[in-house]
């Protein structure tokens, strides 16, 4: 993923924005780490594709 998305991605649920930690990068690409909204909802990014699909709520 791109650093530079931070900007256009947001909480699939609440439209909000999204707070990047970096795990692992290369060369500018970040290969894992995770997407938190201000309400805590954690989305994570794995081999560099950011999984933002809400999680069931079972």
């Amino acid at each position: 993923m791109n650093r530079e998305l931070i900007h256009i991605l947001v909480c699939p649920i609440t439209k909000g924005p999204l707070t990047l930690n970096i795990v692992d990068e290369i060369d500018g690409d970040i290969i894992t780490g995770t997407l938190t909204s201000p309400e805590g909802r954690v989305y994570k990014i794995e081999e560099g594709i950011p999984n933002l699909l809400p999680h069931s709520q079972s």
